[in-house]
Parts: C-alpha cells; structure tokens; sequence
C-alpha cells in the first residue's frame, strides 16, 4: 500500500510538472521570454529616419549610411587588444573602458563598442572583423544635412543615456534618439519603428537560422518625413547678415502663423554634431558661456521688448475709450514723474497717436499710461484690466508652440508689485517703465513677432508653430489652424498701424525704407546692465524692431533683436527691412543696406565687458 502510494505521488508530480512545463512552452509563450534564452539571439534591424523639407519641398535633413562596432561580451574570444584598437582608431584604456561599461549593461546582449564608423573606416575593418569573435558591425543611418543654417531649429540626435533607458522601454543601448529642436519634438514621428530578427544559436554558440522559422520576427517601419514651415531661403539669408552679432530673429505668416524663419545668432553649423567627434564639437559648443552658440535666443532670450511695446499702450488706451486719435500730450524732451524728468529722443513739443507712434514719443505713451488707470477707482483694477489686454497678445505666458523648449516672457500682476513694493504702496508712476515696454516687462523674439502678426491681422494670431505636414497627411493639431482673438475691436487697429507705417515714411525707420513695398514696423531701444565684478554697469542698448508688410493683406511679420546694437534701426531695423524684401521680392535692391550688415560685426561690442573701454549708452533711455 505505501510504495502503491508513493509511485502514485511521484507520478502525480511528474505529470505536474510535464503539464506545466507544456503550459509555459504552448500557451503561455512570449517574446519577452526570447530575452531570457541565451540560445536566442535578438538582431534589430533599424530603419531610416524620416526626411525632413521646408515649406517648399528643398529637402533639409537627410541620412547617410554609418556603421558601429557592436560588442556581446560574453562572446568575445581572446584577441590582440593593440591591432583592434588600431583598427577602431581608439587606444587600450579606452577599449577596456567601454569593454566594462558593455559587460555592465549585459555580458549577452549586444552594445555598441564604437558608433558612427565612416565608410572609408568600415572598408578597411570589414575584412578583418572574422579575427575577432565576439564582435560585429552593424549599419545604421546618421543624418545628412543638406543646409549649415537652421541648427536651433532642426536640432540633433545622439546616443540614448541610462535615464532614457530606465525611463522608455523602446530604447536599447547604442540607439538614437532626438535631443533638441524637431529631432526632439517630433521623435516618434522621425524614427519610425526598429525590426526585429531572432535567431537560434547551437550549443557551440553557431548561429543555425531563424528561430520558429522567422514567425516571431517584425519588420522595420520606415520613419516618416515631415514638412517644416521654415523658408529654407529666407533662414540662410538672415543667418549671413547675423554674422558676427548676437541676438534672435523670428519671422511669422500672419495668416497662419507658420514661423518662417527662426534665427538665433552666434549659431552654428548642424553638421558639427554628427558622427564620432559630435561629443567633441558639442562640448566646444555647450562650453562657451560667453557667445553661447547653443542656447536659443529666439525664443529663450528675455529682453524688455522697448518701444514697439508701446503700440499695445495706443491699442489699449483705444479700446479703453481714454484717448482717441486726436488726443494730444506735451513732451519737453521727456516728461515729469514727480521732479524727475524722463528722457525722450522724439525732439520735443505737442503729439498726437499718429506722430507718438512714428516719432516714438516717451512722454506721449506715459500719458497714455496714466490716463489706462485714472480710469479705474483702484490701482489694483487698472493694473487687472491692462493685464488682461497685454495677455490676450500671446504675452507673459508659453504660447503653445510644437518647440520643445521656450520661455515665457513676463507680464506683471498686481501679485508681482505687491511682493516688490508692498500691497498699495505703488502707482502707474511707480510702474511708469511699462509705459515704453522697459521695466518688469520682457518677451522673447517669438512672442514680439506674434504680437506684430495679431496687429497685422487686425486682432487675431493663430498658434505659431513649425510643422506644416506629416508624411502624406496635410493635416496638424486643430489647434494651430483656430484663430486666438485679442481683447481690442478691430477698429482699433488701423490708426496704430497707419502711425506703424509712417514710422517707415517720416520716422525712425525712413533710413531703412524698402521701394515698392509699403511695411508698418515699430524701432525699440532697450536698455542693457551686467554685473562685472559685482558691480551693475549699463552696457550699450539692445536694437529692436518689428514689422510686417505689406500693410494690406500682410504677407510677414517679424521681430529682430539685437544684442548691443544701438538704437532701433541701426542693426535690427535693417536686417528686418532686408528679410522683408527677400521673402517678397525674391532679391534685395538695397544692396547699400545689405552690404552694411554683412560686413559689420558687434564683436567689439560683446569684448568691451572684459576689456574695459567704454560703451556707447543712449541718455534718452531709461
């Protein structure tokens, strides 16, 4: 009766596990359990990444083949250290380094030893690579780009890190992944989909074929090209007239708010951050803290946006119902804030919109400032009301943009005085700065552009964004094709843009006129401090200017920003009239104006901090 009983136990338990064991291998198969069979090995087979074209169809990014050096650890066989490092163009320490760092990630799965091999490298190692078991090559594609412009814009790839890989399942060691610009933003789009090939290896570790004859395997999906609404032309264009200076320069369709060109200067060629000296050139790069090539002043720079500023302060003050276009204040040279007198370059005596506009009248939009809050019985409720219209422009906050980085500008609140001076311890003549866009106020290059394109349509903007179609499919996120509709009646908006024009016929732009295309532009100059030595020293002021044209049925609106270039139309005022001329015309006329920004550099400018001359400082600025 026991051994009865015990051959049954022992059959039960046999059949058990027979059963369970046929359950795992019939039913409860997974690919995932590939990972775990070192008799299994798993081979990608990746895709190329998607074209990328500007708006109309010149290709800008490509790929060209490359080749890495892939290493499973576990496989490798003694070899002769020196003669493959040779090879591979590295030295021992730093073979043994990278060896250790693939033995870390997994002594069975492959990693890349050595990435981005060119073709003239692969040649001369293909035929040796039968010496060194353990090792392979595998090709993949690196991007090719067909244009030095448009770096901040385009953006790079480069090797996924341990927090990708901890954070996206996707991702394997060795892979690409987009870091900055659209690479980044429109990542899954671009890359496609890696295949995947499992092949059975024999007891010798010999591969023998496809494992379940290939019926686990997939196909790679090819990444798909996208149409940008940059203007391939126009980027490289404003890029060569910002040569040697500093600054961002962001050029908008008002109509739909594609951005036509997004500059920002010193920049660099994309190139640079492809294949094995990326590392290199991007620490070069990243490390220059004083020109910053890779920091984006497009739409990172903060500036207080100065003088075109004020064409919001005449919008509001319409829509406010405090003056109309008639409404006229004395400026003696400045105005007064008590018994200090505040500088104006206009030349001083009676303005009206028209002329406070086009002759940029400080104490005519001080007045203007004043008259928004007297207005209301409280500071608090003026400061609420002028918050709101300044907001309903795309300002002091992020626009919504498909760019995967940016800065929101800064429009201040009631909150934000409070805190500085104490809850009902300022005035409008406290804040009197924001009158003429200094003080607490800042913006970026985009924001100022979209600004010019809602005044440009009379009241509205739409999402400013930069991709125009995906693959085949012209259609994007609803969200960039909706108008956004400011707080001002369309009424408003002509005699601003009436005193934005003659800024070009008789004011501070007429230098700087274009023939045969009328364009409504606004000149800023705006303050400049840095701290040297722990001491604020005002440095030379910031060249803004923003424009659109033609003032019927605009075509473009832009905003430059120059850092240290003087006034309004000195450097930023001509290379906005020269942009507007390309785009339209096709060909610039002003040759005198062109030749002007491509032979003028500010380096001197920006070497002044550490050199100790002296900076050229406009007394009328404040």
């Amino acid at each position: 009766m026991k051994k009865l009983l015990l051959s049954s136990v022992v059959v039960l338990i046999g059949f058990t596990f027979i059963g369970r064991l046929s359950y795992l291998q019939l039913f409860r198969f997974s690919a995932d359990q590939i990972l775990d069979d070192p008799a299994i090995k798993k081979v990608y087979d990746y895709p190329e990444r998607g074209y990328i074209y500007d708006r109309d169809g010149k290709l800008l990014v490509g790929n060209q083949p490359a080749y890495d050096v892939m290493v499973i650890p576990r496989e490798v066989k003694p070899l002769d250290t020196l003669e493959f490092c040779s090879l591979l163009g590295i030295d021992k320490p730093e073979f043994l380094s990278k060896m250790e760092k693939a033995r870390r990630y997994s002594p069975r799965l492959p990693s890349v030893l050595v990435p981005q091999l060119s073709k003239e490298d692969y040649a001369k190692l293909q035929e040796k690579m039968r010496h060194f078991t353990g090792f392979y090559i595998q090709k993949r594609s690196l991007r090719y780009y067909n244009t030095k412009s448009a770096a901040n814009v385009l953006g790079y790839i480069s090797e996924v890190n341990e927090w990708d890989l901890q954070n996206n399942p996707y991702y394997v060691a060795g892979e690409l992944k987009g870091r900055t610009g659209i690479e980044k933003q429109y990542e899954e789009t671009l890359r496609g989909r890696k295949g995947v090939k499992h092949i059975q290896k024999d007891r010798f570790n010999r591969d023998i074929g496809p494992y379940k004859d290939g019926k686990l395997d997939t196909l790679p999906q090819q990444g798909k090209e996208i149409h940008i609404t940059l203007d391939k032309v126009l980027q490289e264009y404003g890029e060569k007239l910002m040569h040697g200076k500093r600054g961002g320069i962001v050029a908008i369709e008002p109509k739909s708010g594609e951005i036509l060109t997004m500059i920002s200067g010193p920049t660099y060629d994309p190139a640079l951050l492809v294949g094995r000296k990326r590392s290199k050139n991007y620490s070069k790069l990243h490390y220059d803290t004083i020109s910053k090539p890779t920091w984006d002043r497009s739409i990172l720079a903060q500036p207080s946006p100065g003088s075109p500023f004020k064409t919001l302060n005449a919008l509001i003050g319409l829509q406010e119902g405090v003056i109309d276009t008639k409404t006229k204040f004395r400026c003696y040279h400045g105005f007064y804030v008590g018994n200090t007198l505040r500088g104006c370059h206009c030349g001083g005596g009676v303005r009206d919109l028209n002329s406070g506009i086009y002759q940029s009248c400080n104490a005519y939009f001080a007045g203007v400032f004043r008259k928004i809050f007297d207005k209301y019985e409280t500071t608090d409720e003026g400061m609420d009301v002028w918050e709101k219209h300044m907001k309903s422009f795309g300002l002091g906050d992020f626009l919504g943009t498909d760019l995967p980085t940016g800065a929101p500008g800064r429009i201040p609140d009631v909150a934000y005085y409070d805190k500085w001076y104490g809850d009902g311890r300022w005035a409008a003549s406290t804040i009197i700065s924001n009158a003429i866009g200094q003080g607490e106020i800042a913006a970026t290059p985009l924001q100022l552009a979209n600004m010019t394109a809602a005044i440009a349509n009379r009241g509205y903007f739409y999402t400013p964004h930069i991709i125009k179609s995906v693959g085949n499919n012209g259609n994007i996120d609803p969200k960039y094709t909706e108008p956004r509709y400011t707080t001002i009646d369309r009424k408003y908006f002509e005699p601003v843009i009436e005193g934005m024009a003659n800024v070009y016929n008789y004011g501070t732009a007429r230098w700087v006129q274009i023939p045969d295309i009328e364009i409504a532009g606004k000149t800023g100059t705006v303050e400049n401090y840095i701290r040297v030595d722990g001491e604020r020293m005002q440095l030379t002021d910031h060249s803004v200017f923003v424009a659109f044209a033609p003032v019927e049925n605009p075509q473009i609106a832009l905003a430059v920003y120059i850092e240290n270039g003087y006034y309004g139309s000195r450097y930023a005022g001509h290379i906005a009239s020269l942009l507007i001329e390309k785009y339209i015309k096709g060909e610039i006329t002003r040759k005198d104006l062109e030749k002007r920004m491509l032979e003028k550099t500010l380096e001197h400018e920006y070497a002044k901090p550490y050199s100790g001359e002296p900076f050229k400082i406009n007394e009328y600025v404040w």
